[in-house]
C-alpha cells in the first residue's frame, strides 16, 4: 500500500488510457506541481453523489501542455494501474489537495483477438443503427477495451464495474454482454422513431397472403 494524491472527479479513467485535463483549482495546481517536483503519480477517483470513494486509477503525468497567465494549466496524463482506497483524506497533511492510502490491484492487458473481433462487429452494428461514423476503431490486433469504453453508452456505475475487472479478456466479455443487451434496445428505439415519422403519411403495407 502507498499514499497517493487523489483527484475526485465524476469520470472513470482506465489503465492505458490517455487523459487531458484543464486544471484550474489552486489545490490541484499544487498537486500537479508536486507530481513534477517529487516525480510522483496521482489518482483519479470516480465520484458519485452520496457514495464513498472506493476505487481509482493511478496516473502518471506525461506533459504540461499549456500554462496560462493566471496559473491554470492543461495537462496530459496516462493511466498506469488501478487501486482500492483504504483510507481517504479530504486534505493531505501539509497540502491543499485530497489524498489517501491505496492498495494497487492486478491488471492484465492481454486481450483475446477472437473476442476483439466480436466486439468490433457488435460496435459496427450499433453504430450503423445509430448512424455514427466519426469514431475510429483500431483493428482487432491492436484493440483494447479502454480505447472504446467511453463510447458505448455505459453509465459511470458500469464504467466503474469495468474498471474493477483485472483481466482484459473478462473486460472484453463485459463489453460483449453490454453490447448484446444494448443493441436490441437501440434498434427498437430507432424503429419507434421511424414509426413516429410516418405519422400522417400514407403507408404502403403489404398484407399477408393466406
Amino acid at each position: 500500500m502507498n499514499r497517493l494524491p487523489l483527484f475526485p472527479l465524476s469520470i472513470v479513467v482506465f489503465p492505458g488510457e490517455e487523459l487531458r485535463l484543464h486544471i484550474f483549482e489552486p489545490r490541484y495546481r499544487q498537486m500537479v506541481q508536486d507530481c513534477i517536483r517529487e516525480n510522483i503519480t496521482f489518482g483519479i477517483t470516480p465520484y458519485l453523489e452520496g457514495q464513498s470513494l472506493t476505487w481509482g486509477t493511478e496516473l502518471r503525468l506525461l506533459d504540461i501542455v499549456k500554462i496560462y497567465e493566471d496559473g491554470k494549466m492543461d495537462i496530459k496524463a496516462i493511466g498506469i494501474g488501478w487501486f482500492e482506497i483504504k483510507e481517504f483524506y479530504r486534505i493531505m497533511h501539509g497540502k491543499l489537495y485530497p489524498g489517501g492510502v491505496v492498495q494497487s490491484m492486478p491488471w492484465n492487458s492481454d486481450s483475446d483477438i477472437v473476442l476483439s473481433k466480436k466486439i468490433i462487429k457488435l460496435i459496427d452494428e450499433l453504430y450503423t443503427i445509430m448512424k455514427i461514423t466519426n469514431v475510429e476503431i483500431l483493428p482487432a490486433e491492436h484493440f483494447k477495451t479502454y480505447q472504446i469504453a467511453h463510447k458505448l453508452g455505459m453509465n459511470i456505475t458500469q464504467e466503474i464495474e469495468l474498471l474493477t475487472i483485472s483481466n482484459e479478456t473478462e473486460k472484453q466479455m463485459y463489453l460483449i454482454n453490454h453490447l448484446e443487451t444494448l443493441i436490441p434496445v437501440v434498434r427498437e428505439a430507432e424503429n419507434l422513431r421511424k414509426r413516429a415519422e410516418l405519422n400522417g403519411h400514407y403507408q404502403n403495407i403489404i398484407p399477408p397472403s393466406f
